[in-house]
């Protein structure tokens, strides 16, 4: 098991490939549709007050559930490429979940196939709303292929212990409203990157099943105030220090623009679970 208070295995290898595949980011667009002029209003603060477990916490992206994007015209720029790192398990560096059979599920927590592990940590639901940002449309029928690390920062596939595994990674497709949605955990904060979770747009699920051409890779990061509190629970040992020796601008995917264009909107609670949204504009 890798001590989630070092990065995992080939982590180094892992930050020079960020380095080399950054993109400078550009500012996504606010809806315009009727009645979603509130957005103007968010914060651009990655806190906000989270003073006990059951607190509510929201981060200041604008973002909105697919309830905002039915019948409404989304205007969005495209959300920043970024790099997929090392343990992408595309087929691209090693192991390919993707062709597998299974892959196709929202829920991501088990593995699947022969292997049978089970990740464990806060409930986390993931919900990301696909816009085509030429169309400034719902982008029906895309498919999201989505990984992370466990609560101890470890990557199925890939990491000492569950090179065996394929938790935590799950391809879903794109509904009406452009929607998908994983129930996963809330992932670890490893040595040297903030909490993120990476995901890939292909335009189909056809598309993503063969591991083909994608359309967008990018990553989700998460609020500090929401990964504080989550790292303070049994199951998260070392996050919480690896959390306080970095930060959004240190971070060397998010840190150009302190991860504003895809710091996720979170809600929720310890116990009952949490909850990240995030538009992405391909």
């Amino acid at each position: 098991m890798t001590p989630p208070t070092q990065p995992p295995p080939n982590h180094d290898r892992g930050l020079e490939y960020d380095l080399a595949t950054l993109h400078r980011r550009r500012f996504l667009g606010l809806f315009t549709a009727a009645g979603l002029a509130a957005v103007a209003g968010c914060s651009a603060d990655d806190s906000t007050t989270t003073s006990t477990p059951s607190s509510t916490a929201t981060s200041a992206t604008p973002s909105t559930s697919s309830s905002a994007t039915t019948d409404a015209s989304i205007d969005v720029d495209e959300i920043p490429q970024e790099t997929g790192g090392p343990y992408p398990g595309d087929g691209s560096n090693g192991p390919n979940v993707l062709t597998q059979s299974g892959i196709v599920r929202s829920d991501i927590t088990k593995s699947f196939g022969s292997a049978s592990g089970v990740a464990t940590g806060v409930p986390l639901t993931v919900e990301l709303t696909v816009v085509d940002a030429d169309q400034d449309k719902a982008f029906e029928g895309a498919a999201v292929y989505l990984w992370h690390c466990d609560a101890q920062g470890r990557y199925s596939l890939y990491s000492d212990g569950v090179t065996n595994e394929n938790y935590l990674r799950g391809v879903q497709a794109a509904d009406g409203s452009g929607k998908v949605t994983f129930t996963t955990i809330f992932p670890a904060a490893y040595m040297g990157r903030w909490p993120h979770i990476h995901f890939e747009v292909y335009a189909s699920t056809a598309e993503a099943t063969k591991a083909g051409q994608i359309t967008r890779t990018s990553q989700l990061a998460l609020p500090k105030d929401v990964c504080s509190t989550v790292y303070a629970t049994d199951g998260y040992d070392g996050s919480a220090q690896n959390l306080s020796q970095t930060s959004l601008e240190n971070d060397n995917v998010f840190g150009d623009d302190d991860g504003v264009h895809q710091l996720a909107t979170v809600t929720g609670d310890v116990s009952g679970g949490y909850v990240a949204t995030l538009t992405v504009g391909v």
